[in-house]
């Protein structure tokens, strides 16, 4: 229970300085592995919250489709440290600079705090600025709902373009106290992602709140590149790119130009594509260079950033909803439950797993995530791609190479369960 409310607290970051003091890299605690649980609880609070105030409620494809952006993101941590981390032991390691801060001080918990929630602000603000960078970001905005479940939906590229914005912090700050800083700061914005929560008082002139960030992920004109904070909205007040909610003017969420996909893989790689159409459409290298470095909306005779004029949200605000029935909406959530269950138990003891079992397991979770994305945008196989995956749940078990991660199918409830599946895909109306 202790170690869930200290969770609990990180989301917020209300772990006291001496709670975040930590001389060794394996020992600070993986918080984002420990609050999971919470995510789902604080979901579905804010469910019966929005039931209750007659609120729009989530849709369930949409949801799907953030966590399922939430899980491939996670999947290269399966394999290896991440790249932010590494380059920055290197750089703490082997570049001397400055006088190294001692991990157990209430001065490095306030610098790291702060520089951490600075250098988030300008790898948000690129991320934003530069076509390669959104690129990996883009899928984060890709929900045209917003809630709890949107803060899951993480594009899977973004940390290899994140390392270099922390690299200052490297020359004085322990890696330790880096790592739980940057853990902390990541999930204080799980709870900002809400329309459950209005106005927060004079903790909006400070904080980044759930107003600020609904503005950030809006694509009504004036929302467009502002309010990229984390922690600390400071810094968009200070930088010129702060934007305050208006209360008289309804947010439309989502990209410009909507990916209408539920397909996971499509959410997380459709704008690379599209830069690499634009990167052999383009004449000369200054131009194909340009793809890459400028803006996402930058074109030949354009500012960096491209035009300033964007398109007004058109009311009644529509957004991508195939019409699913509600049996295989039901079928296939209780299914998805089951993997979720599975994918935190693989998170958990992932250690425990070979190299070649835990990448076994990722192409069959991405396989997994694509057959429910393909029911969700309704494709003419979905249900063909479903019967197979329900075959290999029967026979994954079998082979001992993987057997240790899927136990749970070898229990005759389970297996008997899918064997029903098979059967249900042939009747249940789409």
């Amino acid at each position: 229970m202790d170690t869930t409310f200290t969770a609990f607290r990180a989301m917020f970051y209300l772990l006291l300085p001496s709670e975040t003091y930590y001389e060794q890299l394996v020992d600070v605690p993986d918080y984002v592995v420990k609050v999971i649980q919470l995510f789902f609880v604080l979901q579905a609070l804010e469910l019966v919250t929005s039931i209750y105030r007659g609120k729009k409620l989530p849709r369930f494809n949409d949801v799907f489709s953030s966590v399922a952006a939430g899980i491939i993101s996670r999947i290269p941590r399966l394999f290896f440290r991440s790249i932010e981390l590494s380059t920055y032991i290197w750089v703490y390691e082997n570049v001397r600079i400055f006088p190294r801060l001692p991990w157990n001080s209430p001065i490095t918990y306030w610098v790291t705090f702060l520089g951490v929630d600075l250098g988030y602000y300008w790898l948000h603000r690129m991320a934003h600025e530069v076509n390669l960078f959104w690129a990996s970001h883009q899928a984060h905005h890709s929900s045209e709902d917003y809630n709890l479940s949107t803060a899951l939906r993480q594009g899977v590229m973004q940390a290899y373009a994140s390392w270099m914005f922390y690299l200052p912090l490297a020359l004085f700050v322990p890696p330790p106290i880096f790592l739980i800083h940057t853990q902390m700061n990541l999930l204080y914005q799980f709870w900002i992602h809400t329309e459950a929560i209005s106005n927060l008082g004079p903790f909006e002139y400070i904080l980044n709140t759930p107003s600020h960030h609904r503005v950030h992920h809006g694509r009504n004109p004036y929302c467009i590149d502002k309010n990229y904070a984390g922690v600390f909205i400071i810094w968009d007040r200070l930088f010129g790119t702060f934007a305050a909610e208006r209360k008289d003017e309804q947010i439309a969420y989502g990209l410009i130009h909507p990916i209408k996909t539920f397909d996971p893989l499509e959410t997380q790689f459709v704008h690379l594509k599209y830069m690499f159409k634009q990167f052999l459409q383009r004449q000369g290298w200054q131009n194909k260079l340009s793809v890459i470095w400028k803006g996402p909306g930058w074109a030949p005779g354009l500012p960096r950033l491209g035009s300033d004029k964007f398109p007004e949200v058109k009311h009644p605000i529509r957004v991508y909803h195939p019409n699913v029935s509600t049996a295989l909406s039901l079928y296939t959530f209780i299914h998805f439950a089951y993997v979720l269950i599975q994918y935190s138990a693989v998170l958990k003891y992932s250690k425990n797993y070979s190299v070649v079992a835990l990448l076994l397991y990722s192409i069959i979770l991405i396989y997994t995530l694509q057959t429910f994305g393909a029911i969700f945008d309704q494709k003419k196989n979905a249900l063909h791609y479903e019967r197979f995956r329900l075959i290999l749940m029967l026979l994954l078990p079998r082979l001992t190479l993987i057997k240790s991660l899927f136990l749970l199918q070898t229990h005759l409830i389970i297996q008997i369960a899918i064997v029903l599946s098979i059967f249900a895909t042939f009747f249940v109306p789409q």
